[in-house]
């Protein structure tokens, strides 16, 4: 930018993106941090596969997704955490989508319970987890609502297989209290809180849920998460 002076970010035309529901609902299903064709975006839109073709330009033009190639076909994310923050931050002001179907209300409360938010563990299981990590002196706030790991936390991440250090020094924001839309208080996000959550799903911890985006804690992942951070979900 040189020694030009900003004064504010243009954020209408990326107001004007979200500000369309088949749109929004590509994007609310890529929170999910995987990939997705556009056959599978268009049916969660609801939309023809043209029409779900002509959104998804303008999203790519607009910088909110990416495509990934394998072979000949094209797969679409989220271009990076800080437009799932966004979308995450927008969920938080908007009036909640009334369930109008055993199968709706089946799929909220699945999401309730536990889901990743872009790449990391949220809902009722995330906020439960945060708690402890705090709780049992793993972590600690380090001004604002960034946190830093102990050297407890260190220990007892460390034998889960977590490079905290490593952590430390990626590109991404290392740990911070991400405020949950549905629960109304933070669970752990940025690259601790992703790395955490990709490990406990290596570990059997949690795994993918039929909804996408729900993630289902497993007898295991009871067990470890009381043992590791003295987290009991119910």
């Amino acid at each position: 930018m040189g020694s030009e002076h900003v004064l504010s970010a243009d954020f209408a035309p990326v107001a004007a993106l979200l500000a369309d529901r088949a749109r929004a609902a590509m994007l609310t299903a890529l929170l999910d941090g995987r990939p997705l064709a556009a056959g599978e975006l268009a049916r969660t839109a609801g939309v023809s596969a043209q029409t779900a073709s002509a959104h998804l330009g303008r999203l790519l033009d607009g910088g909110l997704v990416t495509v990934v190639k394998q072979g000949r076909h094209r797969y679409y994310r989220l271009r990076g955490s800080e437009v799932a923050l966004v979308i995450e931050a927008l969920s938080r002001i908007s009036p909640p989508v009334r369930a109008r179907s055993l199968r709706q209300s089946r799929d909220a409360r699945r999401l309730h319970e536990a889901r990743t938010c872009y790449d990391h563990l949220a809902g009722v299981a995330g906020v439960a987890l945060f708690a402890a990590l705090v709780g049992g002196g793993l972590i600690e706030a380090d001004g604002g609502d960034a946190y830093e790991v102990t050297e407890k936390g260190e220990e007892r991440l460390g034998a889960l297989g977590l490079d905290v250090a490593v952590l430390r020094r990626s590109r991404r924001r290392f740990a911070w209290g991400c405020f949950d839309w549905t629960e109304r208080s933070p669970h752990l996000g940025g690259a601790l809180g992703a790395a955490l959550t990709g490990r406990m799903i290596e570990l059997g911890w949690f795994e993918r849920g039929s909804t996408r985006r729900a993630l289902v804690v497993t007898d295991v992942g009871h067990g470890g998460l009381a043992d590791s951070f003295g987290c009991v979900l119910p």
